[in-house]
């Protein structure tokens, strides 16, 4: 997703599209025509259902992030400020008061489990491409605007985060007389929003990725272009943020694809185009980081969609 959309909690519970033990979504998107449908994985038999709650208006190209036993957020998207928030308790959607400040898109989230839901880079209304980041307090819903900005005014960026401790903003592109892609990212530490950048980095610079977590261990990129379109999954160890990249990578070259993970145990990467649009989910295991392709899949092929989970626990 060039919105990445990771959501890695600190709380074992219970979505109505989780038999007990969490759940992951996936919202929104394009799939031939834009779509206000979201899917639900069961954790830990990864059962698809479709939810009847909807978002309140089809859009895609948006951002998701999560707390988790509480609520996930889809935020923004290609013409809309909407910020749709499911509750785990009911899988009911409602939609914030207050919203994205304009219009939205190809921006990534992620989220400090418990505190707030971050919104960051992408392509703003009456700015363009921006290096601003969004915070939604999870006490209230309000949202503020981050003192620290990216590195770099970058849309379709990936992020992931290890909460309670920091989110990760990676790759995107920017303009310099012409498109420039990143190999840039960045990291924000939760406990006073500040932003460093990784000396590592990406291994290639890469837009149209996307993230997910094993929150406490470590975080993954997938996917996106280079310029060509990559199968890549990138590891960050969150013990020293050293970077390695998997063996295994994605069953196939993927880009505007989502991520979500069931922290302790497993990350998703779904949907996105590899010269079309794909219902293949993918699933990491954070045992030994091997990769096995659900049998299910998402239930239209669909990319530019966004994901979060409510996660089982750590």
């Amino acid at each position: 997703m060039p919105l990445g959309a990771v959501k890695v909690g600190l709380f074992a519970a219970a979505g109505a599209g989780g038999a007990g033990t969490g759940a992951g979504y996936f919202g929104g998107g394009n799939t031939g025509s834009t779509v206000d449908t979201v899917e639900s994985f069961g954790f830990p038999s990864d059962t698809r259902s479709t939810l009847v709650a909807t978002l309140s208006a089809a859009r895609y190209s948006l951002a998701g992030f999560a707390n988790s036993g509480t609520a996930g957020y889809f935020a923004g998207g290609k013409s809309s400020t909407v910020v749709d928030k499911l509750s785990f308790a009911d899988d009911t959607m409602s939609t914030l008061g207050t919203g994205m400040s304009s219009d939205w898109y190809n921006a990534a989230g992620f989220a400090n489990s418990g505190t707030a839901g971050y919104v960051a880079g992408g392509i703003e209304a009456g700015v363009g491409r921006t290096d601003a980041v969004t915070k939604f307090a999870f006490a209230d819903d309000t949202r503020s605007t981050l003192g620290a900005v990216l590195t770099n005014a970058v849309d379709q960026p990936g992020a992931m985060a290890n909460s309670g401790t920091a989110g990760y903003v990676a790759g995107g592109e920017y303009w310099s007389a012409g498109s420039v892609l990143v190999t840039t990212v960045d990291k924000f530490d939760f406990s006073d929003d500040s932003r460093s950048t990784l000396g590592t980095g990406l291994s290639a610079a890469t837009v149209k990725l996307t993230g997910m977590a094993n929150s406490g261990t470590a975080g993954y990129f997938g996917g996106g272009t280079t310029g060509s379109t990559v199968a890549t999954v990138t590891k960050f160890d969150f013990s020293d943020d050293s970077r390695s990249t998997l063996g295994t990578g994605l069953s196939a070259a993927t880009y505007d694809l989502a991520g979500m993970a069931d922290s302790g145990t497993a990350g998703y990467f779904g949907g996105g185009y590899t010269g079309s649009r794909v219902t293949t989910v993918d699933k990491f295991d954070f045992s030994d980081d091997s990769r096995s392709t659900l049998g299910t899949g998402l239930a239209t092929a669909t990319w530019r969609l966004a994901a979060f989970a409510n996660t089982s626990g750590l």
